[in-house]
């Protein structure tokens, strides 16, 4: 890749394996809002982006070269060779080629911890144009201002002090409903100091696991999403109602089968990639393989 950048517009040049909207809408991420085809606002990491993608180049107005190190070029996981991963996956099993070819250009974010465990908890049965609707929502309430890319004002996520500071009834305000002290719970074990990310950092994957499942309303999906996108932890493998059916139908021969079983074979069959071929296979599921059944695509 060729990386240039002028007028505060980077330029990637020969991006392989990527395709923005599949990046951006696989339901890892939710601060985001598309204009058009391969032409998406982005805010992350107190920065608001235009990310524009035109075959294999990609723009990103907005952006120092610098910032492009620091925020972009990592947020993207841009140094990672996902034509190895894709390879290495379908060698883990060759039943994930056709998900694996149809979501080549997937890559998964690298996503501010607190923001992810927050996002998440607000996932819990509500679809994901809602989710970035409540993220949109607390942002704007009380997440700082900051000029973005076009010059217009914009509102990033609330950093921990800020939202423990946030009483129930505000985030109700907000439509987070019944997960609104779930949130304040979050927010007042980030802020003390009971779940950080350099504890879960210095933590073997399951006990990382258990720590985060110590706040109310986080289960082993939310725990396990928050691993694999706010922590780095590839070989989480979260299990929704997506995974759930297209495991039991690829693995199971269609039996109802309970999540913890399905997350112990996920781990035994992919080991460190399960979080990549878990990310094949939900939006493969989502978008194609159980498109046409009317089914609520719920995180």
């Amino acid at each position: 890749m060729n990386v240039s950048c002028e007028n505060n517009i980077v330029i990637v040049e020969g991006v392989k394996d990527f395709k923005l909207s599949q990046i951006l809408e696989c339901g890892q991420c939710f601060h985001f809002d598309r204009l058009e085809d391969e032409v998406y606002e982005v805010i992350a990491f107190g920065r608001a982006v235009k990310m524009e993608q035109v075959d294999d180049n990609l723009r990103i107005y907005g952006s120092s070269a610098e910032d492009y190190d620091k925020i972009w070029r990592p947020y993207l996981d841009m140094d990672n060779d996902y034509g190895l991963i894709k390879d290495s996956v379908v060698r883990a099993d060759a039943a994930l080629k056709a998900a694996v070819d149809e979501k080549d250009g997937i890559r998964i974010l690298n996503q501010d911890f607190f923001e992810t465990l927050i996002s998440f908890i607000i996932s819990q049965n509500k679809n994901i144009p809602q989710i970035k609707q409540c993220v949109k929502n607390i942002s704007h309430r009380f997440g700082d201002e900051v000029i973005g890319y076009n010059g217009e004002t914009f509102y990033i996520f609330p950093d921990v002090q800020r939202l423990h500071e946030v009483t129930e009834d505000e985030l109700r305000e907000c439509k987070v409903g019944f997960r609104a002290p779930y949130i304040k719970n979050a927010a007042e074990a980030v802020y003390s100091g009971t779940v950080t990310k350099d504890k879960l950092d210095g933590l073997d994957i399951e006990n990382a696991r258990e720590l985060l499942m110590t706040i109310k309303g986080v289960g082993e999906k939310v725990a396990n999403c928050v691993l694999l996108f706010g922590l780095g932890r590839r070989e989480a493998f979260p299990v929704d109602v997506w995974m759930k059916r297209i495991m039991e139908q690829m693995y199971f021969d269609g039996r109802d089968t309970k999540k913890p079983e399905i997350e112990a074979f996920a781990v035994k069959k992919f080991g460190d990639l399960g979080g990549y071929a878990q990310q094949y296979l939900f939006d493969y599921a989502r978008t194609t393989l159980f498109k046409q059944d009317g089914s609520s695509k719920k995180k």
